[in-house]
């Protein structure tokens, strides 16, 4: 079985950003196993605080719909001002705005997703 590991650097106003969820979810569907990992820029998709007007797209709330683990690393979310609580507590924050679903995590899990999938796809 395929194990493919979509790893996003853009930032959410990128287009590369809503094909990576549109990606994810023909993969879904086509029964692959899908990892995701938010790097530098794309960590701001994990911000809980972003916000659209009713008659637009969210992307946060596209990738909370996927039935996938989504992985954010920690150093480039906290660098852009996302945090979750254990964060938050460790840093002197005042709260957290992780959106739900996102988990802040080191690179060290990217390096283990990379020895375990089959294709990796940087979008």
């Amino acid at each position: 079985m395929n194990r493919v590991l979509l790893l996003l650097t853009e930032p959410m106003t990128s287009p590369l950003a809503w094909h990576g969820v549109e990606l994810a979810k023909a993969l879904i569907n086509q029964n692959e196993t899908v990892d995701v990992f938010f790097y530098q820029d794309a960590a701001s998709i994990a911000n809980g605080l972003n916000w659209r007007p009713s008659d637009e797209v969210n992307l946060t709330t596209k990738w909370q719909r996927l039935p996938i683990e989504r992985r954010v690393c920690v150093s480039t979310a906290l660098a852009r001002g996302i945090t979750d609580q254990d964060n938050a507590t460790r840093h002197d924050l005042s709260s957290d705005n992780i959106a739900e679903g996102f988990n802040l995590v080191g690179l060290g899990e990217l390096a283990d997703l990379m020895l375990q999938a089959t294709r990796v796809i940087h979008l």
